[in-house]
């Protein structure tokens, strides 16, 4: 990867943006060649390391220059990889860069199916001095992880003088606009010449911190440009060398830095020497007072500030300070990842659709990802197909108008979580849900064609005849939701026709006919009995039914004849209806007699009857009307059984089919907690079961069912109680027979490899003779274990077994043996595995614990017997547990007659094997016996002793001579593991007596007891003679004077302020303060005199304007005096923001 420094470009060009990215160029096998790549070696800084899963790593040493962009590329290959891997892009050891996203620092993650190799990107948009520092890249797989560190440096821009004329005419001050050219300074004379510009030096930013003080830190980073505090902090720490300096303050002083997560508390701790002494604690250089969220507590020694429930503004440096000594340290505060807290939900739609994923994060402000299926969504690429909506922790994902293209998986990514939704898009399909009906009406008389359609949205044209309808005061065309209505009023006969509506955009034709009923007079005679002239044609589906669609209006006109007029009577069942007004009612016209209801409902369901009357005789006629309605929902919807993806549902037809035939049901799921519900088809499903496939493993879902008839559609179904699609786990692995007996067998296996959602119960061992097909069960309750002892089997057959895992979603495939297994037990010898530490002298002290284990095998099950120097062991003494496969031996606090030779003994009818242990326990040894002086010469006495009577039951490694001087009787060691019984002490002092004394030493330690020396060792005087030095006593007179003086200073008034400086002088010489050569008074409690060691400090408490002046000090003693003076200038604060308003 090449270091991104742009090349030096001719005056008036702009350099080129640099990058790290070379142009991708794959040849073959090659690797991408890039821009700084060398053709002569691999091993310089920019080269690729291929390595772990990164098949391109950064380079580990990158160049940026400041004000350009910076981009670092990584590439993995997912090949050998069973899940997509995770890349995260991090700066220190671990501030996470993905909570940084935003203007500066951008992500990009691409995919390539061909190569299956993810290329990450990161791109530091104009690059500034805090960016600099190590950063490392972590990319993690399931159990896979690999990383690759690299270090980024930022050069200051190289400016060239400009050689081009036109730039000396661009405006200095000009900002966004220096552009533009200035011709003003031709006009003005050109014979004065402009002073020379001095060129200020540049000035090294990390110098200037590296000798300022920590409370300066963030002003100085805000003037130059740094942003990463993090950052700055880390490489001043690498570039400072702190010089070990011993604390006179403190005990303990803090640690260098502390980490705390945002919200939680952190205690900063440091430890004073003098329990009584006052502590500040400052923040970036300001003092902390204690409050609710700074607690300063002080326990003895120990001075404590608790900071609670920690900020982003808490990361800052910190103090603690006594008297002129401090301490410091850096809390850094980390951000806790953002989780995703609602997930998002799935969507079935139809083109033109609008859809909306929604999701909730846990903080606000957080930066959310989107892609499709692996392809990033861009708010600036893609705004024109869809729109990102933020509000608060919602975050929205908008698709204005969903196309075929557009299905597939929708990701959302935060740098702590994951979700994903699917979308489904289906083409529009448009149904009738009720159909236009034939019409005959009379003169005058009003038309209404009705009819709906499914799709609210759908618009569409009126024909008569193919000829389109125009609107007029007579005709009128109205649309209101799904229904669509033609209105003719006062209709003539030239409106007798076919009509027909037809949707835009869909071949679908509704039609009907308009009948046109003429009256015609005939001329009877007087007396005419009364008819009755029923109408069969238009709602009438037979000579005496008539259909009504429950809401509708029904309007039935009854021509009468006869003469004189008749009266007419109409009744439903007994009751007659009588009512001229009101929901039900009877017209009465000319020879036509009406009846009206309206809104009809399922109670106005019935047999009517109309009687007509005169006095030549009467005319009755019967009819049905029959209200026809949307079906009732469905009933009792129910999950039956559920797989990995899927599951059955079950539900009951409606209990009312609203008087027409049902045509079948719609289904809708909804991920439990969620308000979107999901189509589950578009097409009339006629069964009353439906599996629902496309579902994710381990999450609640409910469902609801809608029932559709010739009338429309049923009010949603009561909601299915949740159930989770759960697959049963794979086949158990690994079976096989781990022991076989006359009636017992022993299989063991391992867990499926796959287990899912649903978890994992327990297991089921069955198992049958062979050439049967009828398994048993061998197990009544669930087997936890991955082990089982079958039980009760009989000799010598051959019996199959297979081994079932169980969880919630029921049983698992079944996992098999090769080959039946024949029930008789194998003979085998006994063998005693003897452990390899035992098979040496087994030592252990006494009081110790001695537990051996001591495995062996054998079938059938050896005994096993322990013997002592040949005879059986003490149960009293020493406990003994046999088992099927080992023997242990257990002694609960050793004794040294517990030492000796023991032997086990394993025996299996006329077999058996044998094994030996010794065991040893020793103890400490007595002390040595007549210890004795043999001889003394000069400085040096010989000794000699006998070793002691009980050795421990273990041999002596050495003894431990000790000497005392008989006038202070203290001990000090002369020999330690001296392994002969005599020894030489020397350098002994003269005219002092001295006695010994030895202790023996074995494995156990030291005698408890030492063995005097029986009489003393005397080193004789010799003549010496002290020759003294002559002494002479030094002056240390002189006159005072100043080793450091005192510093204008200049201070904002209101702050408190003190000037110091140092003197030296004997005798001690008497220090006065002046102010403008007057001497300050100590009464003045406005100034405080300090004298520390010759350290003199003068504190101003608060000064105002009136304390500016000159301040000096005079020391004074015998030999001389001398004087320092400074000047102190209190100005003022103001506020920067006005000033720069102004």
């Amino acid at each position: 990867m090449p270091e991104p420094v742009p090349e030096e470009k001719p005056e008036g060009q702009a350099p080129e943006e640099p990058t790290a990215e070379a142009e991708p160029q794959p040849e073959k096998d090659d690797a991408p060649p890039t821009d700084g790549d060398s053709d002569a070696d691999g091993d310089e800084p920019g080269s690729t390391s291929l390595s772990g899963l990164f098949v391109e790593k950064p380079a580990q040493s990158l160049v940026a220059v400041a004000g350009t962009d910076l981009t670092i590329i990584a590439r993995v290959d997912s090949t050998t990889l069973t899940r997509k891997p995770t890349m995260k892009w991090l700066k220190g050891k671990w501030m996470d860069l993905g909570s940084k996203a935003g203007k500066h620092m951008q992500f990009k993650e691409t995919y390539d199916r061909n190569t299956k190799i993810y290329t990450y990107e990161m791109k530091i948009i104009k690059v500034v001095p805090g960016d600099a520092g190590g950063f490392r890249c972590e990319v993690t797989a399931k159990d896979k992880c690999d990383s690759s560190t690299f270090e980024i440096t930022v050069e200051a821009a190289h400016q060239e003088e400009q050689a081009d004329i036109l730039s000396a005419f661009k405006r200095a001050d000009a900002g966004e606009d220096d552009g533009n050219l200035d011709f003003s300074a031709l006009l003005k004379a050109t014979k004065k010449k402009k002073k020379p510009v001095k060129e200020e030096p540049a000035i090294d930013v990390w110098e200037l911190l590296k000798s300022a003080h920590p409370s300066e830190y963030e002003k100085i980073a805000f003037e130059y440009g740094i942003t990463d505090l993090r950052g700055m902090l880390k490489r001043l720490k690498k570039m400072k060398v702190v010089e070990p300096k011993h604390s006179e303050a403190f005990l303990k002083r803090l640690e260098s830095c502390y980490s705390v997560e945002k919200g939680k508390k952190i205690v900063l701790r440091c430890e004073v020497v003098d329990p009584d002494v006052q502590v500040k604690w400052l923040k970036n250089g300001q003092e902390i007072k204690p409050s609710a969220k700074y607690i300063i507590e002080t326990s003895g020694n120990v001075r404590t500030l608790t900071i609670n429930k920690a900020t982003l503004a808490d990361d800052a440096a910190y103090e603690c300070v006594v008297g002129d000594d401090k301490c410091f340290t850096e809390v850094f505060v980390k951000e806790p990842p953002v989780t995703i807290t609602k997930l998002m939900d799935d969507y079935h739609v139809v083109v033109g659709e609008r859809v909306e994923f929604e999701i909730e994060v846990s903080e606000e402000g957080a930066h959310v990802m989107w892609y499709f299926e692996d392809i990033e969504l861009h708010k600036e690429k893609d705004s024109s197909k869809f729109r990102f909506k933020k509000d608060g922790k919602k975050h929205t994902l908008i698709i204005q108008e969903a196309k075929l293209e557009d299905i597939g998986m929708y990701h959302a990514w935060t740098n702590g979580g994951h979700t994903k939704g699917e979308l489904e898009v289906e083409e529009k399909q448009l149904e009738v849900l009720q159909d236009i009906a034939d019409l005959t009406v009379r003169a005058t008389d009003q038309a209404l064609f009705k009819c709906e359609v499914s799709d609210d949205k759908v618009t569409g044209k009126w024909f008569k005849d193919g000829v389109e309808v125009v609107a007029s005061d007579r005709i009128k065309m109205t649309h209101i939701g799904r229904f669509h209505r033609l209105l003719i009023d006062n209709v003539k006969p030239e409106d007798a026709g076919d009509y027909s509506f037809i949707p835009d955009g869909y071949a679908l034709s509704i039609s009907a006919k308009l009948n046109f009923l003429e009256i015609k007079v005939d001329y009877v005679p007087r007396q005419d009995p009364p008819k009755i002239h029923l109408d069969t044609t238009g709602n009438m589906v037979s000579q005496n039914t008539i259909i009504v669609v429950a809401g509708n209006k029904l309007r039935l006109d009854v021509e009468i004849t006869g003469e004189p007029a008749p009266t007419c009577v109409w009744s439903k069942g007994d009751k007659v209806i009588s009512e001229t007004e009101g929901r039900v009612r009877v017209e009465a016209r000319k020879d036509l007699s009406c009846f009206v209801i309206e809104g009809a409902e399922r109670e106005d369901e019935g047999n009517y009857t109309i009687c007509v009357t005169n006095p030549a005789g009467e005319d009755k006629a019967m009819l049905f009307v029959k209200i026809v309605d949307v079906p009732d929902p469905p009933e009792n919807v129910r999950c039956t059984s559920v797989g990995e993806d899927c599951a059955n549902i079950v539900w009951d037809a409606p209990a009312f089919d609203g008087g027409a035939q049902l045509k079948g049901y719609l289904m809708e799921r909804k991920k439990k907690g969620s308000s979107r519900w999901t189509k589950l088809n578009f097409d009339v499903y006629e069964p009353t079961t439906y599996e629902a496939k496309r579902m994710i493993e381990g999450v609640y879902y409910e469902m609801r069912v809608f029932a559709i008839n010739s009338i429309g559609l049923s009010q949603p179904s009561l909601s299915s109680k949740p159930f989770m699609p759960i697959a049963a786990t794979s086949e158990p692995i690994r079976l096989s027979v781990h022991d076989v007996t006359d009636s017992t067998c022993t299989l063991k296996w391992l867990a499926p490899e796959k287990i899912g959602a649903g978890g994992l119960d327990g297991y089921i061992i069955e198992y049958c003779k062979e050439g049967d097909t009828e398994w048993v069960v061998a197990n009544q309750e669930l087997c936890e274990r991955q082990g089982f002892v079958v039980r009760g089997l009989p000799v010598g057959e051959k019996i199959n077994f297979r081994v079932v895992a169980i969880n919630i979603a029921g049983r698992s495939p079944p996992a098999t043996l090769g080959q039946p297994v024949t029930i008789r037990e194998i003979m085998e010898y006994p063998k005693i595995r003897l452990p390899r530490d035992l098979r040496t002298k087994f030592i252990r002290k006494v009081g110790e614990k001695i537990n051996l284990v001591i495995p062996f095998q054998g079938k059938p099950r050896p005994i096993a017997t322990w013997l002592k120097e040949g005879q059986p062991i003490d149960p009293a003494m020493i406990n003994v547990r046999n088992s099927n496969v080992d023997t242990i031996l257990f002694i609960r606090s050793a004794e040294r007659e517990h030492s000796g030779k023991y032997e086990l003994v394993l025996k299996i009818e006329n077999m058996e094997d044998r094994a030996a242990i010794q065991i040893q326990i020793i103890d400490k040894p007595g002390p040595p016996q007549k210890l004795k002086v043999t001889e003394v010469w000069g400085f040096n006495a010989a000794l000699e002793w006998e070793p002691p009577k009980d050795n421990g039951n273990c041999e002596i490694t050495g003894y431990t001579i000790q000497k005392a001087d008989l006038k202070t009787k203290e001990w000090f060691t002369v020999y330690e593991h001296n392994r002969r019984t005599n020894c030489t002490a020397s350098d002994l002092i003269m005219g002092n007596e001295y006695m010994f004394r030895v202790y023996s030493e074995n494995l156990c330690g030291l005698s408890e007891d030492p063995c005097f020396s029986k009489n003393t060792a005397v080193i004789a005087k010799t003549d010496l003679e002290i020759k003294r030095n002559p002494y002479e006593k030094k002056d240390k007179s002189c006159a005072p004077k100043f080793t450091q003086p005192l510093v204008d200073r200049s201070v904002v008034a209101g702050y408190s302020t003190a000037i110091s400086c140092a003197v030296k002088g004997f005798p001690k010489p008497k220090i006065v303060w002046m102010k403008n050569k007057m001497i300050l008074g100590g009464e003045n409690p406005k100034f405080l005199m300090r004298n520390h060691q010759g350290v003199l400090t003068l504190n101003i408490r608060k000064p105002s304007t009136f304390d500016s002046g000159k301040y000096s000090c005079l020391a004074v003693n015998d030999l001389g005096k001398e004087e320092v003076e400074c000047k102190l200038d209190v100005r003022i604060a103001t506020d920067p923001d006005k000033d720069k308003g102004k």
